[in-house]
Parts: structure tokens; sequence; C-alpha cells
């Protein structure tokens, strides 16, 4: 059964990458990014996870298994800067509901008395507080900690998401009123216009089922971001398209009008288990997801708005061979365009989902008891997309291409002075691609990346000509394959060494057919960036007042 591609990671760099940086709200779009205007412009990239508030209790998950405030610590500790925090439309409408029933009185009435117990031992103050009064803790609580809060209406009935029939899917469904549902939006967007960690509204989650339909998607998402904007018009509003968040390809002809501005951003979802990863060649695979992707939504983007994938999530055991295979072809484009995300989900396990106590959630990021990281290989994966590659604000050097490896999270970092490895992408070596397709170092240019034998260290050598460097070509559906020819002739691939993490070449592997063979050893995505790296000197240097090059021992921590 296939497994992650495991990299011993760490003596490269601490496990979880902590992003220190303060933000002054509120936050505003500047075309594609998000923006913070009290922070001269520069770009925010939001890089949550989703906390459930939806489901039967209408209360936080986890909070009967670890203290609010600790939970909130985790949070910033695996390298988050935002939470998507959901809640149901009737949190916000029914009043005998929410604001009556009480915690207590939630987990009493689902026959909850061990989470009950739980409550006690871990949050006893919030067990008698109403149940809007809760969510309004969570709230508070996570800006103590910096945290960026998103709300997201969820469902309407609070329970587990989703189906085609199961009345939470689209305007005129039973639980979907969009009187009512506007009136729930006001009700929210008034009660957090002055809470600053709360930054964006999510208009609703997965619009979907037979009545969908998109004369009343413009209709009612227009007057729902309206009403979000008229009420607190210091938030973004998050607006999600058709088919359960994936659909948003009528935009490309007709525009969603509103009559605010710099405050609107579009949200999709992408799972592996909603396609098979398995039954044809993965490059091909990887390549149509995300050229569907892109036809589907991904056009937002150079249509100047900010894109969110507000949800993603694999099976974090690591063991799902389907959802594995997705995570390589989501890391690749999620670099490649430095998406916003949001990862589903923060929860090991929740008080009750469809009739189950205590069910374990194996795509939480925590363990089924919120004590501990379920896969740290997988959140290690993450952090290489936690900080911005690029924006506004960002042009700390001047745009270069970095060498990213989807499938461990890494970049192609220097190991000596000619040789070359997977490491941190903070300190990834810049390159260029010349129109001979030559790739040099964009700091060192005398220096080009060769080829010599299948099997062996690809290396760095000195570029007298372009006849002293390999050419390179992208190869495969996928466009992650970087092929060249060796001295005698032979096309091989960039690889690593899976024992010493080298960049070597090997035979290309995977360029048509047997869904069998993994390419992903093989993936590199060239991306963008403009971000300094931590190691800011060169190996060599060239003095400007001669033709001497300069050799230094100098640090690659």
């Amino acid at each position: 059964m296939e497994r992650f591609f495991f990299i011993s990671f760490f003596l490269l760099f601490p496990l979880f990458f902590i992003i220190n940086i303060t933000f002054a709200f509120p936050l505003s779009t500047d075309s594609r990014w998000i923006v913070d205007d009290g922070n001269k412009g520069r770009r925010v990239k939001l890089t949550c996870v989703n906390w459930p508030s939806h489901l039967e209790t209408a209360v936080a998950e986890g909070l009967s298994k670890q203290p609010l405030d600790s939970i909130g610590a985790k949070i910033v500790s695996m390298g988050f800067n935002c939470v998507r925090l959901t809640w149901p439309l009737y949190l916000a409408t029914d009043e005998s509901f929410s604001g009556i029933m009480t915690v207590r009185q939630s987990l009493r009435k689902l026959g909850l008395l061990e989470a009950l117990s739980g409550f006690q031992a871990n949050n006893p103050y919030i067990l008698d507080l109403p149940l809007i009064k809760a969510f309004q803790e969570v709230v508070y609580s996570l800006g103590k900690h910096r945290l960026m809060v998103i709300l997201d209406n969820h469902t309407s009935k609070p329970g587990w998401c989703c189906n085609d029939n199961d009345g939470n899917g689209f305007f005129g469904d039973k639980y979907l009123n969009p009187q009512l549902w506007i009136r729930g939006l006001k009700k929210m967007a008034t009660m957090f216009a002055n809470v600053s960690n709360v930054v964006g509204m999510s208009l609703r989650n997965e619009l979907r089922g037979p009545k969908q339909n998109i004369k009343d998607w413009y209709k009612y998402m227009r007057e729902g971001a309206e009403a979000v904007h008229s009420m607190n018009p210091n938030i973004l509003v998050i607006v999600s398209g058709l088919n359960y968040e994936t659909d948003l390809s009528f935009l490309r002809d007709r525009p969603f009008e509103v009559s605010f501005r710099r405050k609107l951003v579009f949200e999709i979802h992408w799972y592996g288990f909603w396609s098979s990863w398995e039954g044809d060649n993965l490059n091909k695979i990887c390549g149509r997801e995300t050229e569907n992707i892109m036809k589907m939504s991904g056009f937002l983007l150079e249509k100047g708005f900010p894109l969110l994938v507000s949800e993603f999530g694999i099976d974090q055991r690591g063991t799902n061979v389907n959802d594995n295979r997705f995570l390589s072809c989501f890391m690749a484009l999620a670099a490649d365009l430095d998406l916003d995300w949001a990862i589903w989900t923060l929860a090991g396990s929740y008080y009750v989902r469809e009739k189950t106590i205590g069910y374990d959630e194996t795509y939480g990021v925590l363990d089924w008891s919120w004590s501990g990281v379920r896969n740290s290989t997988i959140l290690q994966m993450l952090s290489a997309i936690q900080s911005p590659f690029r924006g506004p604000g960002l042009m700390e050097t001047h745009p270069k291409k970095i060498l990213f490896h989807p499938s461990t999270g890494l970049c192609i970092v220097r190991k000596s002075l000619f040789q070359l490895k997977l490491g941190s992408c903070n300190r990834s070596e810049s390159f260029r691609l010349s129109p001979q397709r030559v790739l040099s170092l964009a700091e060192e240019k005398i220096l080009c990346l060769k080829a010599y034998e299948k099997g062996k260290s690809v290396k760095l050598r000195l570029y007298f000509s372009e006849s002293y460097c390999s050419k390179w070509k992208l190869l495969s559906e996928s466009k992650m394959q970087l092929s060249s020819i060796t001295k005698s002739g032979e096309s091989v691939c960039l690889d690593v060494d899976s024992d010493s993490n080298d960049i070597v070449t090997t035979s290309c592997k995977c360029l048509e057919g047997d869904a069998s063979c993994d390419p992903k050893s093989q993936w590199f995505k060239v991306v963008t960036s403009t971000r300094r790296r931590f190691r800011v000197n060169p190996f060599l240097q060239v003095s400007p007042y001669s033709n001497t090059i300069l050799q230094e021992p100098l640090s690659v921590s």
C-alpha cells in the first residue's frame, strides 16, 4: 500500500515553522491578493484550519477534550494564522435555540454525558453559557492568540454536512429560507462588527442539490453579500459557487456585481475523494484535475479576484492511496498559484456525528483526544505553503524561480558548492530558465545545472557557454518532470535519492499508461517567488573589479 514518501526533515528545520506576523486589521483585497491596508497594503496569506461548530450540539468541537485556550495555542503552534469557524443558521435565527439553550442543556438533550463530564473538567465556565455566548467565547479566545477568524455559515439546521437532499442545500430548500438566511447573516455580521480578529464571513457552505440554479445564485448571493457589507463594511465577503463549491465557471461571462469594492473573495473546495486518483496514469490525472480547477474557478485569479480554497483535506493516517496522490497534486497547484487555503479539519473527534458518539475524524490534524498531532509528516509538508511566495509588499528580491517538490513540501537547496539536495523552501536556490532551456542559478549566474549519468547526482558546473550545461524541458501531462539528455544520449529526469535526499537523475517514470506507476518523486513544480531565503550570501561571489571567483566557507544553516 502506498504511503508518504518520507524525508527526514527534522535535522533540516524545526518540526513546525511558526509564522509570527503582526496584522493591522481589517483586511482588504488588491487585485487577486488579500492585503493589510494598515501595513502599507502588504499581502496577508490566509492559511487556515476548519473548526467545526455546526453539528447537532452547535458547540465548537473538542471543548470536552482540551481547554479552549490550549486548543488556540495548538493552532498557533502548527503554523496556522486563521480559523474558519463554522456555524449553523439556527444559531443566529432561533432565539429559543441559541439564546436560551445552554451548552449543558444541548449536551444533555443529545445524551452526551461523557462530553458533559469532559466540559466540566476542561471548560467549566462555558457549560452554562447560552450557545451563542459559547460561540462568541471561542472567537474571543482565538483573538487572544492573534488568530484571524472567518465565520462560515455551514448549514441551517445543526448537523453533519452534506448531501443533495438534506434540506440545507439551496435557496428554497426545507431549511434554507432566503429571507431567514439574510437575517442570520446580518445578525452575525453585526455581532462581530467590533471584533477585530473576525476578518471575513463566508456566506454559505456547499450550495447543492436539485434546486440549484444560476439565476437564483446571482440573486440571493448578491443580497447576502450586500447584507453582510451593510452591517460590517470592514470584513471580507467570501462567496461560494455551485455543486458543493466546485463550480464558479459562470462568472467567466457574467460578473458578480456588488456595490462595494476591495472586499470580495471567492471560495472553492477540492477533495481527492470526489474523483479517482488510482484508475489512470497519475501524471494524466493530475494534469486533468488541475486543468479542471483552472476552468471552473482558477481563472478568477486572472480576473483580479482572490480565490480561497476554504476546504481541502486528506486521510491523516497516511495510508489512503487516493488521498496521498491527490495531496501531491494539490500541493503543486497551491504553491504555483500561491493560494490562500483552509484545511479540513482541526477536529480529531466529534461529540456526535451521524449518530456515532465520540466519532474519530481521520481527516483531523489533531488526534482523537485533541492532545497531539495526528500526522506530523503531513503537517510538515503544509508548512511549505504557509508562508507567501509573492504578493504586494513582498518584493524582498527580484522574481525568481524555485524548484518545489510537492510530495515532500521541500525545495531544491545547496548541499555543497556544486551539489544539490532537498531542504526547507526557506533556503531554496533560485533559478533562471533561459530561452535555450539552460537552468542556471539566479544569484550565481556562472553556475548551471548539469545531468551527467543516469542514477548519478545532478550537479552545478561553471557556465562558460551553453555547451557546458544541460538543456531541460518539462515532460508529461502533469508538467512537473524536468527532463534532459545525458552525454551518452539517455533521457533522464530530476529525481530524489530517498536515502540521502540528494538530487539525482533517473529514467523518466510514468510518462504514459500504467495506473500503478508512481512518478511523484520526480515531480518538481517551478514556482515564482519574491521572498528572501534565510541564507542571503551565495557560495560563489564574483569581484566587480575582476573576473576572479571568490569562494568563501559560508554557512548554509
